[in-house]
């Protein structure tokens, strides 16, 4: 993570976002979801907190149901399998 880049504040427009890491929380449905170390802007200001939009993006396609239901590949399907035209 780079901090150098910093962006303006959203909420009091006088501070300066900065990447951070902090606790992301989430609740999905009866589960509480914690990730440490989380990518996020923070306002040196006011503490107003924006996490990382691409972070945010790959979690959720972590936990998109077409991935937990993929089929996992299993030992025997590792090795070469001859192909329908041999």
């Amino acid at each position: 993570m780079s901090t150098e880049d910093t962006f303006s504040c959203p909420k009091c427009h006088a501070g300066m976002l900065h990447l951070t890491e902090l606790t992301y929380f989430a609740r999905l449905g009866d589960e509480l979801l914690v990730v440490p170390k989380f990518p996020a802007w923070t306002c040196d200001i006011c503490g107003y907190v924006e996490y990382d939009e691409q972070a945010l993006a790959w979690l959720y396609t972590l936990l998109s149901p077409s991935m937990q239901h993929r089929e996992k590949p299993s030992a025997s399907r590792g090795a070469a399998q001859p192909s329908a035209k041999e």
